[in-house]
């Protein structure tokens, strides 16, 4: 996901909020804003796939293995 399709969706939820919002524009919006939450939970899982967890007593906890995520795709 892109800057023009981040903009595009504040420019149709703009456009909502006036009324002016056509079928097909609500549709794209729709699809749009599906595509943006896919892009951001990716975004998360890879982080949280990539993150150690290091406690006090020295022991090291790699969230991506124990949550079984690591290498898969969702």
């Amino acid at each position: 996901m892109d800057m023009k399709d981040i903009e595009r969706i504040n420019e149709l939820y703009r456009k909502k909020k006036a009324g002016t919002l056509t079928p097909e524009e609500e549709k794209e919006q729709a699809r749009l804003r599906m595509e943006y939450i896919h892009a951001v939970r990716e975004n998360l899982r890879g982080t949280l796939n990539n993150t150690k967890i290091q406690y006090p007593d020295g022991r090291v906890v790699d969230l991506g293995e124990k949550y079984g995520h690591k290498g898969k795709k969702h």
